[in-house]
């Protein structure tokens, strides 16, 4: 019947009208909760991006240590045969004939400048394996900072829904607060701090 100029408005028309007109002051809340939550969750988006990538790469250098390392532990057990075997050869030396020591002092020398190799190759491993271990320690500190300024972001976007549910103006201001606590996380996570 609005054809004749009648039309019946429900309660909910009168305040939708009313907001889009700018009579409530909580439209205007309502429209910057909205723009700073979407802001927020896709910033929090790339900070949970950088938490995985952050995880991926702690695994893969805790791995490559592992692997730095079994090679060390190979060479260490190298070592140790030669050194054996070089412990052999001294002891056949001693009871060995004058016309024989010469040759197994040979053994000997062998042996040794081969241990002495194998330990320079089995200390570098053991550095790589150190090294690849901080790596890791690293980017695990990392992750958790950027887990940690995820987690706030999180939690000051559930706020922004219940400070939008209830009208509360503080809600919001703590919305805002921990959006920027969560900032300054991120920060921290991308100085490696």
């Amino acid at each position: 019947m609005s054809g004749q100029g009648f039309h019946v408005h429900g309660p909910h028309d009168h305040e939708l009208e009313h907001a889009a007109q700018g009579g409530h002051d909580s439209g205007g809340m309502i429209a910057q909760i909205a723009v700073v939550t979407a802001i927020i969750a896709t910033v929090g988006a790339l900070f949970s991006y950088q938490g995985g990538a952050t995880q991926a790469n702690a695994g893969l250098y805790k791995n490559n240590a592992a692997i730095k390392k079994t090679e060390a532990a190979n060479q260490w057990s190298f070592f140790q045969a030669k050194s054996t075997k070089q412990a052999l050869a001294e002891f056949a030396r001693d009871l060995a004939p004058d016309d024989k020591k010469l040759s197994y002092q040979v053994k000997i020398d062998r042996y040794e400048k081969e241990k002495n190799e194998i330990k320079v190759g089995a200390e570098k491993l053991e550095t790589e394996s150190s090294n690849w271990e901080k790596s890791s320690d690293e980017q695990m500190h990392q992750h958790h900072r950027w887990a940690q300024a995820t987690t706030v972001l999180q939690v000051s976007i559930a706020l922004a829904a219940i400070a939008l549910l209830t009208r509360k103006k503080w809600l919001e201001y703590g919305m805002f607060a921990l959006a920027g606590v969560g900032l300054v996380m991120g920060a921290l996570a991308a100085l490696h701090i």
